[in-house]
């Protein structure tokens, strides 16, 4: 089969090529290089540079090539800049999208897999955090996501668009074997910036409170290795293919780490003393955010291979010393 990943030259749609073509699957790319980067193209796979609310690229692209389904990557991801600038958001993710899935229909283009994020859910009030946890987000980033996700029962009901959505919680690490990584500028994930205190780019990692109701008191989330996730996106397109329903399902490792473990854990790793500045709370961070994945394990018979935090750390520590 033949998917058309948008966003496909980015951390997370960069290693879910490399997890469609490990499966035989052929890929065509669509990035408009904003956060994604050219080196992360695979030799041989067509590339198309723009937008995805770009209508007139988007017929050529389905012109050119006969699609399958869609794996949907292509977004504006920084919470803090959403609240900064709302409009943007709503914009590049969720009026692009509908161009996207209006472009799909009438191609006729049945498969859609969208990447979504653990931000709809908001506070949590039940952790772990199932799917069927209230959808209350706090931020635009998180609704302009949701707003996706409520267009696609529509898109099912009128096209007979089979759909998944797939909710992240924190993605990390990189391809084991060294073709894909993490390289965000800002960067505001925690492990990669933990890595530039140890390659000495930042004198030190700040540590946004340390007085939660948790045993180290910061902040405990739960990290997904991303060749995991892409694996997942593998297994959610495949079984739309298969015939199982449309629906949401969530990613996470099931397990939550805190803060102070995962610089812990980078210490071992690197073997960087890695200092550590106490900051005050950010506004909006939960004490624990952890996912139940059993829907993931149960319906798309997903297991992730990389659970230990070290190994996480290993991989995006490798990465960062290509």
């Amino acid at each position: 089969m033949r998917f058309l990943v948008t966003g496909g030259a980015g951390y997370i749609g960069s290693h879910t090529v490399l997890a469609l073509q490990a499966a035989g699957h052929d890929v065509v790319i669509l990035d408009n290089l904003t956060t994604g980067h050219a080196y992360l193209v695979p030799d041989g796979v067509p590339f198309y540079q723009g937008d995805v609310g770009d209508s007139s690229l988007l017929e050529k692209i389905f012109h050119d090539y006969p699609i399958d389904g869609v794996l949907h990557f292509a977004a504006k991801s920084l919470v803090g800049e959403s609240m900064q600038d709302p409009g943007k958001y709503f914009l590049a993710n969720t009026s692009q999208s509908a161009v996207l899935l209006s472009a799909m229909a009438k191609h006729k283009i049945p498969y859609f897999v969208l990447s979504s994020t653990a931000a709809v859910y908001g506070e949590p009030q039940d952790v772990p955090i199932p799917e069927s946890h209230p959808i209350r987000p706090t931020n635009p980033y998180g609704l302009s996501k949701h707003l996706i996700e409520q267009m696609l029962p529509w898109f099912e009901k009128v096209h007979r668009m089979k759909w998944m959505a797939l909710r992240y919680f924190n993605v990390a690490g990189a391809d084991p074997q060294g073709r894909s990584g993490e390289s965000h500028d800002p960067e505001t994930h925690l492990i990669p910036n933990i890595l530039k205190v140890a390659q000495g780019h930042r004198d030190f990692v700040s540590v946004f409170g340390n007085d939660y109701p948790t045993e180290d008191g910061t902040c405990i989330r739960d990290y997904i290795h991303v060749s995991d996730l892409a694996d997942a996106h593998v297994l959610a397109i495949e079984a739309l293919f298969s015939g199982k329903p449309s629906g949401v399902c969530n990613l996470g490792n099931g397990q939550g780490f805190s803060v102070l473990s995962v610089i812990e854990s980078a210490r071992r790793v690197t073997g960087h003393p890695i200092p550590v500045r106490i900051e005050p709370r950010r506004p909006g961070d939960p004490a624990v955010l952890v996912a139940s994945n059993a829907k993931a394990v149960a319906e798309l018979g997903w297991k992730p291979k990389f659970t230990d935090l070290s190994t996480i750390v290993e991989t995006a520590w490798l990465w960062q010393h290509r």
